[in-house]
């Protein structure tokens, strides 16, 4: 799966542009002038994008030619698999993960973590395509299709994987779906 990555790195921010700017700030809760992680932010097109609204950023990905955008935009990286990061436990007062759970391998332990290095009051963003529309039920499809490991899940089974303490809400709008924590 990193290599399809690491192939369209030098292209996916002019195929895949952000353009929820506004969407993000409001459910991030930004601005901010605390710490943002953007996991599986890969070439940090995101996180360019709400740098100006928080103090601090990190972009976390396991595809080199993603981070190496990243890099190329002068955003802190860090090359890790999103079940394991290297932060301690509260680091980040935001944290973040746009259009990556469903290519990740290990989804719950995902979610444990991206909630272990959020700080108490924080709050952490999973948006996702959201699979209850036929729409993103084709994407999932086509993915299956490109080899790619996709796993999409529902919002409602996303906001199952995080800790019982956690508050969970579920905004959706189009394909989008956006599970919202705080701690």
């Amino acid at each position: 799966m990193n290599s399809h990555f690491n192939l369209l790195a030098p292209f996916y921010d002019r195929v895949i542009p952000f353009a929820r700017l506004e969407r993000m700030l409001k459910v991030l809760g930004l601005p901010h002038t605390g710490s943002l992680l953007d996991a599986g932010g890969g070439t940090g097109r995101v996180a360019d994008a709400l740098r100006p609204h928080v103090g601090s950023v990190i972009v976390a990905d396991v595809s080199w030619g993603m981070l190496a955008q990243a890099r190329q935009k002068d955003l802190s990286a860090a090359s890790t698999e999103t079940e394991h990061l290297p932060f301690a436990d509260g680091t980040f007062d935001r944290v973040l993960m746009v259009d990556a759970l469903h290519h990740v391998v290990h989804q719950g332990e995902t979610v444990c973590e991206l909630y272990r290095v959020l700080k108490l009051g924080g709050r952490l963003v999973i948006e996702e395509p959201d699979l209850r529309t036929f729409a993103v039920k084709l994407i999932a499809v086509a993915e299956k299709l490109a080899l790619m490991r996709s796993h999409f899940l529902a919002p409602l089974q996303i906001a199952a994987l995080f800790p019982s303490e956690a508050k969970v809400r579920i905004e959706s709008e189009e394909h989008t779906a956006w599970i919202i924590a705080e701690k």
